[in-house]
Protein backbone atom coordinates (compact mmCIF):
# COMPACT_ATOMS: atom_id res chain seq x y z
CA UNK A 1 0.00 0.00 0.00
CA UNK A 2 1.01 3.28 -1.00
CA UNK A 3 1.90 5.66 2.24
CA UNK A 4 0.83 9.29 2.40
CA UNK A 5 4.70 10.34 2.64
CA UNK A 6 5.27 8.50 -0.74
CA UNK A 7 2.54 10.27 -2.24
CA UNK A 8 3.25 13.36 -1.10
CA UNK A 9 6.85 12.80 -2.35
CA UNK A 10 5.97 11.63 -5.93
CA UNK A 11 3.53 14.83 -6.19
CA UNK A 12 6.58 16.99 -5.38
CA UNK A 13 8.80 15.20 -7.75
CA UNK A 14 6.30 15.87 -10.44
CA UNK A 15 5.89 19.22 -10.14
CA UNK A 16 9.65 19.74 -9.97
CA UNK A 17 10.22 17.44 -13.78
CA UNK A 18 7.18 19.95 -14.78
CA UNK A 19 8.83 22.96 -14.23
CA UNK A 20 11.96 21.66 -15.84
CA UNK A 21 10.22 20.86 -18.83
CA UNK A 22 8.62 23.90 -19.06
CA UNK A 23 11.87 25.89 -19.02
CA UNK A 24 13.35 23.70 -21.28
CA UNK A 25 10.48 23.90 -23.32
CA UNK A 26 10.97 26.94 -25.69
CA UNK A 27 14.94 25.57 -26.13
CA UNK A 28 12.75 22.04 -27.57
CA UNK A 29 10.92 24.08 -29.90
CA UNK A 30 13.34 26.10 -31.28
CA UNK A 31 15.74 22.80 -31.71
CA UNK A 32 12.99 20.66 -33.52
CA UNK A 33 13.92 21.90 -37.08
CA UNK A 34 17.19 21.26 -36.95
CA UNK A 35 16.50 17.81 -35.27
CA UNK A 36 13.92 16.85 -38.23
CA UNK A 37 16.51 17.91 -40.77
CA UNK A 38 19.19 15.35 -38.78
CA UNK A 39 16.35 12.46 -38.37
CA UNK A 40 17.24 12.41 -34.49
CA UNK A 41 17.56 14.17 -31.34
CA UNK A 42 21.21 16.00 -30.70
CA UNK A 43 22.89 14.31 -27.70
CA UNK A 44 22.49 17.71 -25.92
CA UNK A 45 18.78 17.38 -26.06
CA UNK A 46 18.98 13.85 -24.99
CA UNK A 47 21.28 15.32 -21.92
CA UNK A 48 18.92 18.27 -21.38
CA UNK A 49 15.72 16.05 -21.57
CA UNK A 50 17.46 13.87 -19.01
CA UNK A 51 18.52 16.43 -16.78
CA UNK A 52 14.37 17.49 -16.57
CA UNK A 53 14.04 14.61 -14.95
CA UNK A 54 11.76 12.56 -18.16
CA UNK A 55 13.80 10.02 -18.40
CA UNK A 56 13.34 8.83 -14.66
CA UNK A 57 10.19 9.15 -14.18
CA UNK A 58 9.28 5.57 -14.62
CA UNK A 59 12.30 3.77 -13.60
CA UNK A 60 12.27 1.50 -10.60
CA UNK A 61 12.82 3.21 -7.49
CA UNK A 62 14.69 0.56 -5.97
CA UNK A 63 17.70 1.92 -8.39
CA UNK A 64 17.14 5.60 -7.76
CA UNK A 65 14.08 6.39 -10.30
CA UNK A 66 11.21 8.11 -9.54
CA UNK A 67 8.54 5.55 -10.03
CA UNK A 68 5.80 7.90 -10.67
CA UNK A 69 2.24 6.93 -11.18
CA UNK A 70 0.86 6.03 -14.33
CA UNK A 71 -1.20 9.34 -14.45
CA UNK A 72 1.60 11.40 -13.00
CA UNK A 73 3.54 10.12 -15.63
CA UNK A 74 1.13 11.25 -18.50
CA UNK A 75 1.47 14.92 -17.14
CA UNK A 76 5.07 14.95 -18.23
CA UNK A 77 4.67 12.75 -21.35
CA UNK A 78 2.06 16.00 -22.56
CA UNK A 79 4.20 18.73 -20.68
CA UNK A 80 7.18 17.65 -23.22
CA UNK A 81 5.22 16.79 -26.41
CA UNK A 82 3.37 20.63 -25.61
CA UNK A 83 6.68 21.59 -26.62
CA UNK A 84 7.61 18.70 -29.32
CA UNK A 85 6.21 16.12 -30.56
CA UNK A 86 8.83 14.33 -31.14
CA UNK A 87 10.72 14.71 -27.41
CA UNK A 88 7.58 13.94 -26.57
CA UNK A 89 7.24 10.54 -28.25
CA UNK A 90 11.10 9.90 -26.91
CA UNK A 91 9.97 10.37 -23.45
CA UNK A 92 6.90 8.13 -24.13
CA UNK A 93 8.91 5.23 -25.42
CA UNK A 94 11.03 5.90 -22.66
CA UNK A 95 8.41 5.33 -19.90
CA UNK A 96 6.48 3.21 -21.24
CA UNK A 97 8.90 0.56 -22.55
CA UNK A 98 9.98 -0.30 -18.79
CA UNK A 99 7.49 -2.75 -18.70
CA UNK A 100 9.71 -4.98 -20.66
CA UNK A 101 12.76 -5.62 -19.12
CA UNK A 102 10.55 -5.26 -15.36
CA UNK A 103 9.08 -8.69 -17.23
CA UNK A 104 12.37 -10.25 -17.92
CA UNK A 105 13.55 -10.70 -14.43
CA UNK A 106 15.85 -9.57 -11.89
CA UNK A 107 19.38 -9.80 -13.51
CA UNK A 108 17.42 -7.97 -16.52
CA UNK A 109 16.02 -5.14 -14.14
CA UNK A 110 19.90 -4.89 -12.68
CA UNK A 111 21.76 -4.67 -15.85
CA UNK A 112 19.28 -1.58 -16.98
CA UNK A 113 18.61 0.01 -14.18
CA UNK A 114 22.14 -0.65 -12.12
CA UNK A 115 24.72 1.38 -13.91
CA UNK A 116 24.59 5.53 -14.62
CA UNK A 117 23.19 6.30 -17.86
CA UNK A 118 21.99 9.98 -19.67
CA UNK A 119 19.10 8.87 -21.68
CA UNK A 120 16.56 6.67 -21.81
CA UNK A 121 17.10 3.10 -20.22
CA UNK A 122 15.81 0.43 -23.24
CA UNK A 123 14.18 0.40 -26.52
CA UNK A 124 12.20 -1.79 -28.38
CA UNK A 125 12.09 -2.83 -31.74
CA UNK A 126 9.76 -5.63 -33.74
CA UNK A 127 7.54 -7.24 -31.04
CA UNK A 128 5.00 -8.28 -33.76
CA UNK A 129 4.66 -11.48 -36.09
CA UNK A 130 6.63 -9.50 -38.99
CA UNK A 131 9.72 -9.85 -36.87
CA UNK A 132 12.39 -11.34 -39.14
CA UNK A 133 14.28 -12.06 -36.26
CA UNK A 134 15.40 -15.49 -34.93
CA UNK A 135 16.42 -17.20 -32.03
CA UNK A 136 17.91 -20.63 -31.50
CA UNK A 137 18.34 -21.99 -27.92
CA UNK A 138 21.97 -22.90 -27.61
CA UNK A 139 23.62 -23.93 -24.27
CA UNK A 140 23.98 -21.17 -22.08
CA UNK A 141 21.54 -18.76 -23.99
CA UNK A 142 20.33 -18.52 -27.31
CA UNK A 143 21.62 -17.42 -31.23
CA UNK A 144 20.62 -14.70 -32.73
CA UNK A 145 20.15 -14.06 -36.64
CA UNK A 146 18.12 -12.28 -39.33
CA UNK A 147 16.64 -8.91 -39.11
CA UNK A 148 16.80 -6.20 -39.35
CA UNK A 149 14.74 -4.77 -36.45
CA UNK A 150 12.22 -2.03 -37.44
CA UNK A 151 10.90 0.99 -35.78
CA UNK A 152 13.28 1.48 -32.98
CA UNK A 153 12.15 4.57 -31.08
CA UNK A 154 14.90 5.64 -28.27
CA UNK A 155 17.31 2.60 -29.85
CA UNK A 156 20.09 5.21 -30.66
CA UNK A 157 20.01 6.51 -26.93
CA UNK A 158 19.72 3.29 -24.47
CA UNK A 159 22.07 1.09 -23.43
CA UNK A 160 19.77 -1.82 -24.48
CA UNK A 161 17.62 -2.19 -26.90
CA UNK A 162 14.92 -5.54 -26.73
CA UNK A 163 14.76 -7.38 -30.26
CA UNK A 164 11.65 -9.46 -31.34
CA UNK A 165 12.67 -12.85 -32.52
CA UNK A 166 10.16 -16.15 -33.25
CA UNK A 167 11.84 -19.18 -31.94
CA UNK A 168 10.85 -23.21 -32.33
CA UNK A 169 11.46 -25.44 -29.68
CA UNK A 170 9.86 -28.35 -32.10
CA UNK A 171 5.86 -26.94 -30.43
CA UNK A 172 5.31 -24.46 -32.73
CA UNK A 173 6.49 -20.36 -33.31
CA UNK A 174 6.69 -18.09 -30.43
CA UNK A 175 7.94 -14.53 -29.19
CA UNK A 176 11.06 -14.50 -27.85
CA UNK A 177 12.13 -11.01 -26.21
CA UNK A 178 16.22 -10.49 -26.04
CA UNK A 179 17.78 -8.06 -24.29
CA UNK A 180 20.73 -6.85 -26.59
CA UNK A 181 23.45 -4.53 -25.69
CA UNK A 182 23.89 -1.04 -28.00
CA UNK A 183 27.43 -1.93 -29.00
CA UNK A 184 26.03 -5.17 -30.73
CA UNK A 185 23.75 -3.17 -33.14
CA UNK A 186 24.27 -1.37 -36.13
CA UNK A 187 22.29 1.20 -36.89
CA UNK A 188 20.59 1.68 -40.88
CA UNK A 189 20.09 5.38 -41.68
CA UNK A 190 16.12 4.88 -43.07
CA UNK A 191 14.19 7.20 -40.69
CA UNK A 192 12.73 9.29 -43.50
CA UNK A 193 8.96 9.65 -42.50
CA UNK A 194 6.28 12.48 -42.86
CA UNK A 195 6.09 13.48 -39.17
CA UNK A 196 8.01 12.63 -35.73
CA UNK A 197 11.04 12.58 -38.09
CA UNK A 198 13.19 13.68 -35.40
CA UNK A 199 12.52 10.30 -33.14
CA UNK A 200 15.54 8.68 -34.92
CA UNK A 201 13.02 5.33 -34.87
CA UNK A 202 15.72 3.59 -37.08
CA UNK A 203 15.80 -0.12 -38.60
CA UNK A 204 18.79 -2.18 -37.55
CA UNK A 205 20.52 -5.33 -37.72
CA UNK A 206 23.53 -6.69 -35.64
CA UNK A 207 26.86 -6.05 -35.56
CA UNK A 208 27.76 -9.92 -36.79
CA UNK A 209 25.95 -12.45 -39.18
CA UNK A 210 25.23 -13.85 -35.66
CA UNK A 211 24.69 -12.80 -31.84
CA UNK A 212 25.08 -15.06 -28.67
CA UNK A 213 22.89 -13.82 -25.98
CA UNK A 214 23.18 -15.11 -22.38
CA UNK A 215 19.82 -17.05 -21.35
CA UNK A 216 18.61 -14.32 -18.44
CA UNK A 217 18.37 -12.02 -21.63
CA UNK A 218 16.20 -14.22 -23.19
CA UNK A 219 12.05 -13.93 -22.34
CA UNK A 220 9.52 -16.24 -23.64
CA UNK A 221 7.37 -13.03 -24.46
CA UNK A 222 3.95 -14.66 -22.89
CA UNK A 223 5.93 -14.38 -19.62
CA UNK A 224 6.57 -10.97 -20.18
CA UNK A 225 3.14 -9.97 -21.06
CA UNK A 226 1.82 -12.11 -17.71
CA UNK A 227 4.11 -10.61 -15.32
CA UNK A 228 5.24 -14.33 -14.13
CA UNK A 229 8.62 -13.79 -13.58
CA UNK A 230 10.55 -12.00 -10.52
CA UNK A 231 12.01 -8.77 -10.87
CA UNK A 232 12.45 -8.03 -7.13
CA UNK A 233 10.59 -4.40 -7.38
CA UNK A 234 8.50 -3.81 -4.92
CA UNK A 235 6.29 -1.16 -6.22
CA UNK A 236 2.50 -1.47 -7.85
CA UNK A 237 3.80 0.40 -10.89
CA UNK A 238 5.37 -2.91 -11.60
CA UNK A 239 1.75 -5.03 -11.64
CA UNK A 240 0.04 -2.44 -13.74
CA UNK A 241 -1.72 -3.81 -16.72
CA UNK A 242 1.04 -3.29 -19.98
CA UNK A 243 -1.35 -1.94 -22.26
CA UNK A 244 -2.89 0.98 -19.85
CA UNK A 245 0.77 2.40 -18.56
CA UNK A 246 2.04 2.49 -22.56
CA UNK A 247 -1.70 3.78 -24.62
CA UNK A 248 -2.39 6.20 -21.67
CA UNK A 249 1.03 7.42 -22.01
CA UNK A 250 0.61 7.45 -25.90
CA UNK A 251 -2.52 9.71 -26.27
CA UNK A 252 -0.98 11.72 -23.36
CA UNK A 253 1.34 12.57 -26.20
CA UNK A 254 -1.55 13.48 -28.62
CA UNK A 255 -2.87 15.85 -26.19
CA UNK A 256 0.13 17.33 -25.73
CA UNK A 257 0.80 17.92 -29.53
CA UNK A 258 -2.45 19.65 -29.34
CA UNK A 259 -2.65 21.56 -26.55
CA UNK A 260 0.93 22.76 -27.95
CA UNK A 261 -0.49 24.02 -31.59
CA UNK A 262 -3.86 25.68 -29.97
CA UNK A 263 -1.28 28.21 -27.74
CA UNK A 264 1.12 29.01 -30.73
CA UNK A 265 -2.11 29.40 -32.70
CA UNK A 266 -3.68 31.45 -30.08
CA UNK A 267 -0.21 33.11 -30.15
CA UNK A 268 0.32 34.10 -33.96
CA UNK A 269 -3.46 34.98 -34.40
CA UNK A 270 -3.65 37.81 -32.32
CA UNK A 271 -3.95 40.84 -34.45
CA UNK A 272 -3.80 39.02 -37.97
CA UNK A 273 -6.28 39.57 -40.31
CA UNK A 274 -8.88 37.24 -42.21
CA UNK A 275 -8.52 37.21 -46.18
CA UNK A 276 -11.49 37.61 -47.68
CA UNK A 277 -13.41 38.86 -44.71
CA UNK A 278 -12.95 42.53 -42.43
CA UNK A 279 -12.00 40.90 -39.55
CA UNK A 280 -8.93 42.15 -38.48
CA UNK A 281 -8.00 40.57 -36.01
CA UNK A 282 -8.42 36.56 -36.11
CA UNK A 283 -9.32 36.39 -32.00
CA UNK A 284 -12.60 38.52 -32.74
CA UNK A 285 -14.03 36.86 -35.68
CA UNK A 286 -16.71 34.58 -34.79
CA UNK A 287 -15.84 31.72 -37.18
CA UNK A 288 -12.75 31.76 -35.09
CA UNK A 289 -14.71 31.31 -31.64
CA UNK A 290 -16.79 28.43 -33.40
CA UNK A 291 -13.37 26.88 -34.35
CA UNK A 292 -12.19 26.88 -31.07
CA UNK A 293 -15.10 25.82 -29.68
CA UNK A 294 -14.81 22.61 -31.36
CA UNK A 295 -10.72 22.16 -30.84
CA UNK A 296 -11.37 22.63 -27.02
CA UNK A 297 -14.40 19.90 -27.12
CA UNK A 298 -12.16 17.32 -28.86
CA UNK A 299 -9.25 17.59 -26.44
CA UNK A 300 -11.12 17.54 -23.51
CA UNK A 301 -12.74 14.79 -24.82
CA UNK A 302 -9.43 13.22 -24.98
CA UNK A 303 -8.05 14.25 -22.02
CA UNK A 304 -11.13 13.25 -19.90
CA UNK A 305 -10.82 9.25 -20.83
CA UNK A 306 -7.11 9.23 -21.17
CA UNK A 307 -7.10 10.86 -17.61
CA UNK A 308 -9.50 7.94 -16.50
CA UNK A 309 -7.63 4.90 -18.18
CA UNK A 310 -4.85 6.07 -16.30
CA UNK A 311 -6.01 6.41 -12.95
CA UNK A 312 -7.68 2.88 -13.64
CA UNK A 313 -4.42 1.35 -14.51
CA UNK A 314 -2.77 2.55 -11.59
CA UNK A 315 -5.70 1.05 -9.03
CA UNK A 316 -5.39 -2.12 -11.57
CA UNK A 317 -1.89 -2.23 -10.40
CA UNK A 318 -2.42 -1.53 -6.64
CA UNK A 319 -5.18 -4.13 -6.72
CA UNK A 320 -3.04 -6.73 -8.53
CA UNK A 321 -0.57 -5.55 -5.82
CA UNK A 322 -2.09 -6.33 -2.99
CA UNK A 323 -2.97 -9.81 -3.94
CA UNK A 324 -6.02 -9.52 -5.40
CA UNK A 325 -5.71 -8.64 -8.91
CA UNK A 326 -9.28 -7.96 -11.29
CA UNK A 327 -10.62 -11.02 -12.98
CA UNK A 328 -9.71 -12.11 -16.38
CA UNK A 329 -13.03 -10.79 -17.87
CA UNK A 330 -12.74 -7.34 -16.55
CA UNK A 331 -8.99 -6.82 -17.55
CA UNK A 332 -9.39 -8.24 -20.87
CA UNK A 333 -12.41 -5.52 -21.47
CA UNK A 334 -10.34 -2.70 -19.74
CA UNK A 335 -7.35 -3.83 -22.05
CA UNK A 336 -9.35 -3.78 -25.33
CA UNK A 337 -11.34 -0.18 -23.92
CA UNK A 338 -7.94 1.22 -22.86
CA UNK A 339 -6.78 0.36 -27.29
CA UNK A 340 -9.79 1.80 -28.90
CA UNK A 341 -10.23 4.81 -26.60
CA UNK A 342 -6.53 5.74 -27.05
CA UNK A 343 -7.19 5.48 -31.04
CA UNK A 344 -10.00 8.04 -30.59
CA UNK A 345 -8.23 10.12 -28.41
CA UNK A 346 -5.50 10.50 -31.19
CA UNK A 347 -7.77 10.34 -33.73
CA UNK A 348 -9.57 12.95 -32.51
CA UNK A 349 -6.16 15.46 -31.48
CA UNK A 350 -5.24 15.12 -34.78
CA UNK A 351 -8.37 16.51 -36.05
CA UNK A 352 -8.34 19.19 -33.30
CA UNK A 353 -4.47 20.07 -34.48
CA UNK A 354 -6.11 19.83 -38.43
CA UNK A 355 -8.72 22.33 -37.86
CA UNK A 356 -5.89 24.74 -36.35
CA UNK A 357 -3.50 23.90 -39.31
CA UNK A 358 -6.26 25.08 -41.43
CA UNK A 359 -7.15 28.20 -39.98
CA UNK A 360 -3.54 29.60 -39.54
CA UNK A 361 -3.17 30.68 -43.33
CA UNK A 362 -0.69 30.18 -45.89
CA UNK A 363 2.40 30.93 -43.80
CA UNK A 364 1.87 28.04 -41.10
CA UNK A 365 3.18 25.64 -43.66
CA UNK A 366 6.39 26.69 -43.25
CA UNK A 367 9.34 24.89 -41.82
CA UNK A 368 10.44 27.13 -38.98
CA UNK A 369 5.91 27.47 -38.00
CA UNK A 370 5.70 24.56 -35.00
CA UNK A 371 2.01 24.11 -36.29
CA UNK A 372 2.84 22.47 -39.51
CA UNK A 373 5.01 19.99 -37.53
CA UNK A 374 1.91 19.26 -34.87
CA UNK A 375 0.14 18.54 -38.04
CA UNK A 376 2.34 15.87 -39.32
CA UNK A 377 2.96 14.77 -35.29
CA UNK A 378 -0.56 14.05 -34.42
CA UNK A 379 -1.37 12.48 -37.66
CA UNK A 380 1.63 9.98 -37.23
CA UNK A 381 0.40 8.80 -34.08
CA UNK A 382 -2.93 8.05 -35.47
CA UNK A 383 -0.98 5.70 -37.94
CA UNK A 384 1.01 3.60 -35.25
CA UNK A 385 0.82 -0.22 -35.96
CA UNK A 386 -1.60 -0.80 -32.50
CA UNK A 387 -4.08 1.84 -33.09
CA UNK A 388 -5.98 0.94 -36.40
CA UNK A 389 -9.34 2.30 -34.95
CA UNK A 390 -11.35 0.20 -37.35
CA UNK A 391 -10.19 -3.15 -35.81
CA UNK A 392 -9.70 -2.30 -32.42
CA UNK A 393 -13.45 -0.60 -32.74
CA UNK A 394 -14.78 -4.02 -33.57
CA UNK A 395 -12.65 -6.07 -31.27
CA UNK A 396 -14.48 -3.55 -28.55
CA UNK A 397 -17.65 -4.22 -29.88
CA UNK A 398 -17.25 -7.75 -29.68
CA UNK A 399 -16.64 -7.97 -26.29
CA UNK A 400 -19.62 -5.24 -25.53
CA UNK A 401 -21.64 -7.88 -27.60
CA UNK A 402 -20.74 -10.69 -25.64
CA UNK A 403 -18.56 -11.98 -28.06
CA UNK A 404 -14.47 -12.78 -28.20
CA UNK A 405 -12.14 -10.54 -29.71
CA UNK A 406 -10.00 -11.92 -32.55
CA UNK A 407 -7.43 -14.07 -31.85
CA UNK A 408 -3.50 -12.56 -32.79
CA UNK A 409 0.04 -12.62 -31.90
CA UNK A 410 1.77 -9.49 -30.81
CA UNK A 411 2.05 -7.11 -27.70
CA UNK A 412 -1.83 -5.90 -28.26
CA UNK A 413 -3.21 -9.36 -28.15
CA UNK A 414 -6.38 -9.14 -25.72
CA UNK A 415 -6.40 -13.24 -25.39
CA UNK A 416 -3.31 -12.71 -22.73
CA UNK A 417 -5.38 -13.59 -20.16
CA UNK A 418 -6.70 -16.92 -21.11
CA UNK A 419 -4.44 -19.63 -19.72
CA UNK A 420 -2.28 -20.19 -22.74
CA UNK A 421 1.14 -19.12 -21.79
CA UNK A 422 3.29 -21.75 -19.90
CA UNK A 423 3.11 -23.09 -16.51
CA UNK A 424 6.66 -22.58 -15.39
CA UNK A 425 9.01 -19.28 -15.65
CA UNK A 426 12.43 -19.64 -15.28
Amino acid sequence: MTTMVETENRSETLAKVLENIRALGPTLRERAPEAERAGRHSDETIADLDATGAFNIANPAEFGGYELTVRQQLDVVSEVSRWDGSCGWTVWVGASTNWIPAGSGARVVEEVYGPPWVGPRVAGSSHFPASRGRAKRCEGGWIVSGGPWTFGSDSLWAPYTNLGCIADDGEGPYLVGLQVPRDELRFLDDWKVAGMRATGSVSMRLATDELFVPDHRGVDFRHVVGGTIDNGLKGSLWKVPSLGWAFSLMAGMAIGIAEGALGRFLERSAGRPIRGTTYKNQLEAPLTHLMLAEVHSKMQSARLMTRANAEETDRLGALAAAGTPADPEYMQMFSSRVLVETAYAAKWCAQAVELLQRNSGSTAIMESEPIQRAWRDARVITLHGALNLEALSENYGRLMAGAQPHKFDGITTLDRFAPTAPQKAG
